[in-house]
């Protein structure tokens, strides 16, 4: 394969891609729309040339015919006359006038058919120019719908890529973030909570056995009547290990 040739290829190809890429589906089929109006009026201006080129050739065929006529009747009025050379001229007139009229008559009957045949193309044009309206309004439907859906699934593929999408997806991991944080400290709000009631509980029941620990001893010394603190000492050996045993719960409860 010679260089030119393959170097011509490849500008033919290159050619018919960015054709192919150009072409707008809706602007090609008003295009093809607007030539074939453009071939339609060329077609009737045929059409009308081939008529009246018809009429033209009728109307000779006529008046040919007509003069053949008449000089058939002159040559039957010169022959009763008598005259026997202007009857022969008449008819020799009528002969060509006759030869002439039947020329045309084969051109005429020619010009007939291609105006007819040109009639019938002019309605067929207008017929696939009606059905290609028709079909081109339902194409552009089409095409627009197609572009319009692709556009869409463009869209929707670059949803994954783009940065807003993607703050959209870490702002919805941080407030699933934020939620799970708060619900963890509640729950160990919560769980602090009760153990200080628990403590206030305990401590109550500590406060209620020294309460009556204190009546018991109050109660005691109050039976024995009121002495001096130093009889009472005296009299009362076991003073002093009752508040040892004071001092020991009180150390306790410290340590609680």
């Amino acid at each position: 394969m010679g260089l030119f040739d393959r170097l011509s290829r490849v500008i033919r190809a290159n050619l018919n891609d960015m054709v192919s890429k150009a072409e707008d589906p809706e602007k090609i089929l008003e295009q093809a729309i607007v030539d074939m109006q453009e071939d339609l009026v060329q077609l009737r201006q045929a059409v009308a040339r081939a008529i009246a080129t018809q009429k033209r050739s009728e109307q000779q065929y006529n008046k040919n015919q007509q003069e053949a006529n008449n000089w058939h009747q002159r040559a039957q009025l010169a022959l009763s006359k008598g005259d026997e050379n202007l009857a022969r001229e008449a008819l020799q007139r009528k002969k060509t006038n006759s030869e002439t009229a039947a020329t045309i008559k084969v051109q005429l009957d020619q010009q007939t058919a291609q105006v007819d045949t040109l009639k019938r193309n002019l309605i067929a044009l207008e017929s696939k120019i009606s059905e290609a309206k028709t079909k081109k309004d339902m194409l552009k439907a089409r095409a627009s719908a197609a572009k319009a859906n692709e556009q869409l699934q463009g869209t929707i593929g670059r949803l994954g890529t783009t940065s807003a999408m993607g703050a959209f997806e870490r702002m919805e991991e941080k407030v699933l973030e934020m939620e799970a944080r708060s619900e963890a400290v509640g729950a160990l709000g919560g769980n602090d909570l009760e153990s200080q009631f628990a403590q206030l509980e305990a401590g109550s029941d500590v406060d209620d056995e020294l309460a009556a620990m204190k009546a018991q001893l109050t109660g005691g010394s109050v039976s024995q009547g009121a002495l001096p603190a130093s009889e009472e000492q005296k009299s009362s050996p076991s003073g002093s290990e009752v508040d040892k045993e004071l001092d020991d719960l009180r150390k306790q409860l410290d340590n609680l």
